[in-house]
């Protein structure tokens, strides 16, 4: 299996990793292979390639796989056999862990493989995640359970079928071995793909340290990298780039706060947690990344938490932009040295900045509650159908929202049914059965209606406008978690498969064979506490 690496971060300084390999496993077999993503990188010349017929059988667990072809993806996607081109190591990087500051994290428990180039050249790291342990697992064991790595793989394509930009899923591999947790778990390895593992954490890493050599090091990779366009910008500018001139690394912050604000208002959309907002947990580049106790909210609630550690609801579904615009005052905050152009050679290490130069890096970090508030509305208007804005917008939305955690309905379905409301009267739709009979529902539709007559739209594509944007299916906790049972306990794999399918298409119309994914749990099913798998 042939991909096209062309690895740039190992040849950064020491500093920012440990070269390291993949430990190898007992007995790994195949499980899942994302045959379409693997396709995108995959060289011409490559002896595989694999096409839309390329299905494993629907019987297979991960007790019994003879197919030749997997065992060989088995070795690669386990570590045990390293692909051509590759150049394992482990990244370094600090982070705030609800709120308090650890110097040294690392990849305690990941591989960064290298640095694949799709068809259209674009860069993508290749980790394998639970390949065992680094320089930086600090006593752990580097290995992961298998539903963990199941819910990463599922939750992490669902978000890609849904549009949130997100790392991706390749292979999951099981390794043969028991993972030692509250209790003994079948081991697994995930592989994932990303645009790149740089995160808030990597930049404290050096910034903590008073390297701020590596630090503009590692912000120039980071624009060359990411934002390029930034570099073209100010040179039309007559702006010169060199280590004396801040203004490129300020533009740098204004992107990551762009795009992060693009990132929660999506999440925010869909009713999703992730449960750990840690700084050494958001990219760089926009994307989602480290699917742990996170989940989708079944029933609405705003202060909704999951995550079995976090016992104070710091990551609580309403505290997400509130918590980005807190790791993103961090990242501000290693970027000053670079934005005030403080001598990168210079061994002063108590450089003071001025009062303007402060807040000119604080000004920027207050201006996400702003771009934030600009995707949400959109995203929100959107989902009721209106796609131009009125100043009443705002409060017609969250009157929905209140009504629907007020009679505790499902955030998902209280979106997707309320389009058949205008395609059907109000008392047989599937909306209007998800309520308690009740005058403030009655009205809101009532308000509603009167604002989408000014949208100049019939009411026939509004509603096909509204299913676009409202999905039917999202990886609900009690499926995943009957998932996860059926295949670490029964060795049955038709669950999952099934449920990835599924999920591949999240706007489409449910049909007999799919209804039943798109109920919320009854109340023996509901799960209250998600966990990490570390």
């Amino acid at each position: 299996m042939k991909f096209k690496f062309d690895n740039t971060y190992i040849k950064l300084p020491g500093e920012f990793y440990q070269k390291t390999s993949p430990g190898k496993v007992k007995n790994p077999k195949l499980i899942l292979f994302n045959k379409k993503l693997a396709n995108n990188f995959l060289n011409i010349k490559s002896d595989l390639n694999f096409d839309e017929n390329y299905k494993y059988s629907s019987n297979v667990t991960y007790n019994l796989n003879t197919d030749a072809e997997s065992l060989d993806l088995a070795l690669l996607f386990s570590g045990n056999e390293i692909f051509e081109g590759s150049e394992p190591l482990a990244q370094a990087y600090a982070g705030h862990q609800f709120g308090h500051f650890v110097p040294q994290l690392g990849d305690g428990r990941a591989v960064l493989i290298g640095e694949i180039l799709d068809l259209n050249n674009k860069r993508y790291d290749l980790v394998l995640k639970g390949s065992g342990r680094t320089p930086y697992s600090r006593g752990g064991d580097g290995r992961a359970p298998l539903g963990p790595m199941i819910r990463e793989y599922v939750v992490s394509e669902a978000m890609h079928s849904l549009g949130v930009p997100t790392t991706r899923a390749m292979a999951l591999v099981t390794t043969g071995e028991p993972v030692f947790r509250e209790q003994t778990l079948p081991g697994a390895i995930l592989t994932r793909v990303s645009k790149s593992h740089i995160r808030v954490g990597t930049f404290e890493y050096f910034a903590s340290r008073g390297d701020f050599k590596n630090l503009k090091i590692l912000a120039d990779y980071s624009i060359q990298r990411h934002f390029p366009e930034l570099i073209h910008q100010l040179k039309n500018e007559d702006q010169n780039s060199n280590q004396d001139n801040g203004q490129i690394y300020l533009e740098f912050l204004k992107s990551v706060i762009d795009v992060q604000a693009k990132l929660i208002a999506k999440w925010m959309s869909l009713g999703f947690i992730h449960g750990v907002m840690n700084t050494d947990n958001m990219t760089i580049s926009g994307e989602t990344i480290d699917y742990g106790p996170c989940a989708f909210m079944d029933y609405y609630h705003s202060e909704k938490v999951y995550s079995s550690i976090d016992q104070n609801g710091r990551y609580a579904y309403s505290n997400q932009p509130k918590i980005a615009e807190w790791n993103l005052s961090v990242l501000a905050s290693c970027l000053l040295p670079l934005i005030s152009g403080f001598n990168m050679e210079s061994e002063k290490t108590n450089f003071k900045y001025s009062v303007t130069e402060i807040q000119k890096v604080q000004n920027e970090v207050d201006s996400f509650n702003s771009i934030y508030k600009k995707y949400d509305l959109k995203n929100m208007q959107e989902k009721l159908g209106l796609k131009t804005r009125t100043e009443n917008d705002e409060l017609l939305i969250q009157s929905f929202l209140n009504i629907l955690q007020d009679q505790n309905i499902d955030f998902t379905l209280g979106f997707r049914y309320l389009s058949d409301v205008l395609i059907q009267d109000l008392n047989s739709t599937r909306f209007y059965k998800l309520f308690n009979p009740n005058l403030p529902i009655q009205n809101w539709i009532s308000k509603w209606k009167e604002r989408l007559a000014l949208e100049n739209n019939s009411f026939v594509d509004i509603h096909k406008s509204m299913n676009f944007c409202n999905p039917i299916f999202i990886p609900r906790n009690h499926q995943l978690a009957k998932v996860i049972e059926a295949a670490e306990i029964n060795q049955n794999l038709e669950p999952l498969f099934e449920l990835l399918d599924i999920l591949s298409s999240p706007y489409k119309d449910s049909d007999s064979k799919s209804e039943s994914f798109s109920y919320p749990p009854k109340a023996e099913d509901v799960v209250h506490k998600t966990f990490c798998g570390t």
